[in-house]
């Protein structure tokens, strides 16, 4: 097997500055998650959420972002394969290390949070690219076209069904038709079938789980967003990340689960944020205890507060 050339402290500090980028990442993530313990009904994080799927800034900054979690792998796999090609055999007595003991575990610790973060693209990514089914959110203004909106308003006042209210003009229409013009009858069936194909839209607002500031409907389901795609094109359909996140953390084994990989996570954490440091040559004896002291401190806020998430919710907070 013969990988490229590239001096090991080279690869050492691609690995640190990558995984610089992911630490910085973390705990935005981390502060963004903790958005969905506002009860505001999803308002802030719903909002985050719409931000961060409709700006153009963050779609470039997301697929940087996978590249980055990949070259991150990728470099990591290539060091511990190419220093394990530099010392095929072991040595006979094994040496004390000094350095911590999760570092020992660094490549395995990072094994099981690569398929953590499959599971999780699963549960998450794949559902915004409609992949895998979930639930859904629209802002009810842009669905607002004049025949949803004459259903909508007529409907509400009468506290009748948009469906019925169709049912009760072409009622109408067939009782008047005798003394309609032929050009009166096609002007008055043409509108009769655009508010027929209004009525899947118009129920949805008049029926759906309206937001509390009443500018979103939520709990879509699948088959109501291939619906919308089809009845309101360019309605801007969206996951509804605060419903499936509250959702997912009501089953103890998911919220079990989660503080498992948060666990690892930890563990991998604890070795990584001084290693960058001393990778990049940003360690010295005079704050070597300073950045000891900034790792556990930035550790523990990262993985307390993901997992701050995940109980809280589940306890129903």
């Amino acid at each position: 097997m013969k990988l490229p050339q590239i001096h090991s402290i080279t690869k050492k500090m691609l690995v640190a500055l990558v995984g610089a980028f992911l630490l910085l990442f973390l705990l935005f993530h981390m502060t963004a998650n903790l958005f969905i313990l506002r009860h505001d009904d999803g308002a802030w994080y719903s909002a985050f959420c719409h931000f961060m799927g409709t700006n153009w800034v963050v779609k470039i900054f997301e697929l940087v972002l996978l590249g980055v979690i990949a070259l991150h792998i990728l470099l990591t796999l290539w060091l511990a394969v190419t220093n394990r090609l530099a010392r095929p055999t072991r040595y006979r007595q094994r040496q004390r290390s000094k350095s911590h003991s999760t570092s020992k575990l660094m490549v395995w610790t990072g094994i099981l949070i690569f398929v953590c973060l499959c599971i999780h693209a699963y549960d998450f990514y794949l559902v915004k690219t409609g992949l895998v089914k979930g639930e859904y959110m629209v802002e009810v203004e842009k669905l607002q076209s004049e025949e949803v909106s004459t259903l909508v308003q007529y409907a509400m006042q009468n506290r009748m069904q948009p469906a019925d209210v169709v049912d009760g003009i072409e009622a109408q229409m067939a009782m008047y038709a005798d003394q309609m013009s032929s050009e009166e009858q096609a002007e008055l069936h043409a509108n009769l079938l655009g508010l027929r194909n209004a009525v899947p839209v118009a129920d949805l607002i008049v029926n759906g789980s309206l937001s509390e500031d009443h500018k979103w409907i939520r709990h879509i389901d699948y088959a109501g967003r291939q619906m919308l795609r089809e009845k309101a094109p360019g309605c801007g359909v969206e996951p509804d990340f605060y419903y499936l996140t509250r959702e997912k953390f009501s089953h103890l084994h998911i919220v079990i689960g989660y503080l498992v990989f948060f666990f690892i996570l930890f563990m991998h954490l604890r070795h990584a944020f001084p290693s960058a440091f001393q990778s990049l040559g940003l360690n010295n004896y005079k704050y070597n205890g300073a950045i000891e002291v900034l790792g556990k401190i930035y550790t523990w806020i990262v993985c307390l507060g993901f997992a701050a998430v995940a109980i809280l919710v589940y306890l129903g907070l």
